[in-house]
């Protein structure tokens, strides 16, 4: 018994270290954006997250400094002004940015970036860039 458990002990590790050596840490590509997101009637214009090759999909990491929680439109500019609503009972195109967190989005190179708070203002900032 005691064979088999080490056994099955070792496979689990094995595993595990598999798993761990294919994540790659966010490499930056290109400089940081910045936006304060603000409430319905205030959106602000949407800035473009430079950096990812053409043709190609890119991760953004995405930094909400703020206190209050930030719904991100992303794609092309009039894409990102038109996805950032909040959703009301109507499914919404936003990734929801948390108060003091960070989130990494994959979508495709040269994206816009805006945002939406349901009350006050969030910076938010965004940097283009590649990892697993």
């Amino acid at each position: 018994m005691r064979t088999i458990i080490a056994v099955l002990l070792a496979l689990v590790c094995g595993l595990a270290q598999a798993q761990v050596s294919q994540l790659g840490a966010f490499t930056p590509n290109g400089n940081t954006i910045v936006f304060t997101a603000n409430t319905s009637g205030n959106l602000p214009a949407p800035v473009q997250a430079t950096g990812c090759s053409t043709g190609s999909q890119c991760q953004y990491l995405i930094s909400n400094s703020g206190v209050n929680n930030v719904c991100v439109g992303y794609g092309t500019s009039a894409n990102a002004t038109a996805n950032a609503v909040i959703p009301t009972g109507t499914p919404t195109f936003c990734t929801w940015a948390f108060a003091n967190t960070q989130i990494i989005i994959t979508t495709g190179p040269n994206s816009y970036f805006t945002g939406i708070t349901a009350s006050g203002t969030s910076v938010v900032y965004v940097q283009a860039g590649n990892g697993t």
